[in-house]
């Protein structure tokens, strides 16, 4: 990434894909006009250490920072948001999480989560799909990636690659959402927070 784009700035926000032990972490910081870094499959030791290089304003996860009640296969937040905005699959309670090699990548978030709380950091749930259709309306027949390259293309930010494959897409929306967050641009579900309604405010046009 050229030099000009590779400074931080003291307003950051960071957004996290969380994947499985094995895929890793991929992070994206933004400032409020830039992509500033991205970075792959980083194990939760390396994505702490991240956090605590760079010291975002906000984290913001894309995996569930709970699981749901004893006996229960999904969360209200996660029904709730199903009905209002778009699918998302279900968070089962914290037995059959465990239990499932399935939710190794719910296990790994809920490790970040804790383990960022416990340092003092804002950190979100997020669900950028629900971010991606708020933004940008429904994927309809449109493949994920042909639909959140759209997207992606909207949010006016300078210094996205030619190139990124969808996880370094939702950590980018992930980013943005922490930042919408702390600009009062979002509106929570449960646990889950999601850009609110308002097209004439958001997204911002590119740069120049």
């Amino acid at each position: 990434m050229p030099a000009a784009l590779t400074r931080v700035t003291s307003f950051t926000w960071l957004g996290v894909d969380v994947g499985g032990r094995r895929k890793g972490f991929d992070l994206a910081l933004v400032d409020d006009r830039r992509l500033l870094r991205l970075a792959n499959r980083l194990d939760r030791r390396q994505a702490i250490e991240f956090v605590e290089r760079h010291r975002p304003a906000v984290v913001a996860i894309d995996s569930p920072r709970s699981c749901a009640p004893d006996g229960h296969t999904a969360r209200d937040c996660e029904r709730q948001l199903a009905v209002a905005i778009c699918g998302i699959r279900w968070t089962p309670d914290i037995e059959r999480v465990r239990a499932s090699r399935y939710y190794g990548w719910i296990v790994e978030g809920l490790a970040l989560f804790g383990a960022l709380t416990t340092r003092g950091v804002d950190v979100i749930e997020v669900f950028p799909t629900a971010s991606w259709t708020r933004w940008h309306g429904q994927r309809a027949a449109r493949t994920r990636a042909a639909w959140s390259l759209e997207a992606l293309g909207e949010l006016g930010l300078a210094g996205i690659p030619g190139r990124t494959n969808q996880d370094q897409r939702d950590a980018i929306a992930a980013a943005v959402t922490a930042r919408q967050y702390a600009l009062g641009l979002t509106e929570t579900i449960g646990e889950i927070v999601v850009p609110a309604v308002d097209r004439d405010r958001w997204p911002p046009k590119a740069p120049g």
